[in-house]
């Protein structure tokens, strides 16, 4: 397996085309309305498509979508080429003395404050524009050739969208146009059936149609509501999660949720973070706050009492509830809340332990997450960034060390050049689910900083004190996050192990329910999950329902099964497996449990 990633998509054909694209769509838009109407934004190309900013003199209906994309495929048959050139600042303000959005823009790049999307950059980049056909923009590329690249058939406009200029609500709120664009018809299909297979998929509504979990105004934005299934769902899942740790040498920890101001302040939060966390709290004088984060308290165990070169490595699990206040407009399901449940890790080692213990935890980390049916993975090494605390020889150890392990493991990876946390270098695990979508999962990350703050150390055997290497390690994220992915991956339909109801005994007639109800008392007796659904309900009926809950198992009795003392097992998939002895079917199924396998 390669040791570096793919090219980069920001270097790819399919990005060219896709910033190429929203080009030949302002230009559209741009044609549609009377000269000097249509006040443009920015347009870049994003991961699975592109979008453009406008404000216009009136809101876009769908109609106006087919409008639009018919003149784009006019514009694009011309095969206009795509011409750059470089002008003076003064130059661009007089071009665009019309458009305030780009003349803000100017502004910003005059000082070397942002690019053409809107983001800082801290440089004074040049000046450059891109013209097709009638159209010029402001602009640093790259593009494709000419306009003929891209290829009709494989395009198409998603959707409008609301926005507020550079993402401020106090701003001027923009018509945003949503497109996509691949390099071929069909993978325009793909794409569009991923689509509605993920709107199938969407945890949310899942959730709800599976009686999973919900979130409640009154209780409160981002706060959720774990249900009786959800909550046995999670409950398998912070075994199985506890007991490995408890196998490869963690111990557990709690800590509380508030901690004193002086806490904060001595982490850095307060100075840092602040504006993710919850106003202060007062208790007896003392400003107390909700906890953001479990670092400082593990920390606090670690330098409760003196510790020897012999105690190391120390490895503390603890699945504690942490509060971020998160905006309400970036709020989304159970992937992203205010308040979760980080199944967080710190370890602490000495220098000489850093290879061994980068190969334990990120293979620990992988082995956890195959166990859930996530087993395509990939990484990014983030490396120091331009402002940081540390030694810079401790920083090059720890990136040379994390990129080792990577090596050792075999995993596809990419260096972020200065994308590490000002406080170390990291590796975040990128997964990809049963849709082919990439999710950030796991993050192994040094830690400079704390260590040094709350002054801890351990006894070396040369008798004097040592700081030692901290590690952070978030393996699932959030138990929400990753129980909204896991929701999504499997379309609700868990395997075996993690299906809160396993098994459902279907009775055709009430003189059967008996039957039924020995049955189900049998598969509890094996530690499996069972119920009966003794309703009068047709049999097709019964099942049908028993498929929309996503339960692995139908059990059918009748007549039959009564006199042989078997039951017809019929999966969810439709698969049926016929007659089966209640022995063989236990059997079956505990194998299948014990493997974390799908049926």
């Amino acid at each position: 397996m390669p040791d570096k990633l793919e090219e980069r998509y920001e270097d790819s054909q399919l990005y060219r085309i896709r910033h190429s694209a929203a080009h030949v769509m302002a230009q559209a838009v741009t044609e549609m309305f009377e000269p000097g109407e249509v006040k443009i934004a920015i347009g870049p190309p994003i991961d699975d498509g592109f979008y453009y900013d406008f404000d216009l003199p009136r809101s876009l209906t769908p109609d106006d979508l087919t409008a639009i994309e018919k003149r784009m495929k006019k514009i694009i048959k011309g095969k206009h080429p795509f011409q750059k050139r470089v002008i003076s600042a003064q130059e661009a303000k007089a071009l665009f003395q019309d458009q305030p959005y780009k003349i803000e823009l100017i502004e910003g790049l005059e000082q070397g404050e942002f690019d053409e999307y809107g983001q800082p950059t801290g440089e004074a980049p040049e000046i450059s524009l891109y013209t097709q056909d009638t159209f010029t923009d402001l602009c640093r590329g790259p593009h494709v050739e000419h306009t003929g690249q891209i290829n009709p058939s494989a395009l198409k406009l998603m959707k409008v969208a609301g926005a507020y200029w550079r993402g401020d609500e106090k701003r001027p709120q923009l018509q945003r146009i949503y497109g996509t664009v691949w390099e071929s018809k069909e993978a325009l299909k793909e794409y569009l059936w991923k689509l509605e297979e993920a709107r199938k998929r969407d945890h949310r509504v899942l959730g709800r149609e599976l009686d999973l979990f919900s979130m409640n105004d009154e209780v409160g934005p981002g706060l959720i509501l774990w249900h009786p299934k959800g909550g046995l769902i999670r409950k398998l899942m912070e075994d199985f999660w506890g007991d490995k740790h408890e196998q490869d040498g963690y111990d557990f920890v709690f800590t509380p949720h508030i901690g004193k101001s002086s806490l904060w302040k001595t982490s850095g939060h307060l100075d840092f973070y602040a504006e993710n966390m919850y106003s202060a709290i007062d208790i007896e004088g003392q400003e107390y706050y909700l906890k953001p984060m479990n670092c400082p308290f593990h920390v606090h165990i670690f330098r409760s009492q003196i510790r020897s070169y012999r105690d190391l490595p120390l490895r503390f699990a603890e699945k504690g509830t942490v509060y971020r206040y998160e905006r309400s407009g970036v709020l989304h399901g159970l992937l992203r809340v205010r308040g979760f449940t980080q199944d967080d890790a710190h370890h602490f080692c000495r220098p000489d332990q850093m290879a061994d213990e980068l190969d334990f935890v990120l293979n620990f980390s992988l082995d956890i997450l195959r166990a859930f049916g996530l087993t395509d993975f990939k990484a990014y090494l983030s490396t120091q960034p331009e402002k940081s605390v540390g030694d810079p020889e401790q920083w090059r150890l720890a990136e040379a060390g994390l990129e080792e392990v990577l090596k050792r493991a075999n995993l596809s990876y990419r260096i972020d050049e200065g994308g590490g946390a000002f406080y170390g270098p990291k590796i975040d695990l990128i997964v990809q689910d049963a849709l082919g979508r990439e999710w950030q999962i796991s993050t192994i990350q040094f830690d400079f900083n704390l260590p040094e703050r709350f002054d801890i150390s351990y006894v070396g055997e040369d008798g004097i004190h040592h700081r030692p290497l901290m590690l952070h390690r978030a393996l699932l994220g959030s138990m929400e996050r990753f129980f909204g992915i896991l929701i999504e991956h499997y379309g609700g339909a868990f395997p075996v192990w993690l299906a809160p109801q396993q098994i459902l005994v279907l009775p055709i007639a009430d003189r059967h329910n008996a039957y039924a109800a020995q049955i189900a008392q049998q598969l509890k007796d094996a530690g499996l999950r069972a119920a009966v659904d003794p309703s009068s309900d047709r049999i097709s009926k019964k099942i049908r329902q028993a498929q929309q809950q996503k339960i692995p198992y139908m059990l059918i009795v009748g007549d039959r099964e009564v006199e042989n003392q078997t039951v017809s097992v019929r999966l969810r998939t439709e698969e049926d497996l016929g007659s089966i002895a209640i022995p063989d079917l236990i059997a079956r199924i505990q194998a299948v449990v014990e493997a974390k396998d799908g049926l």
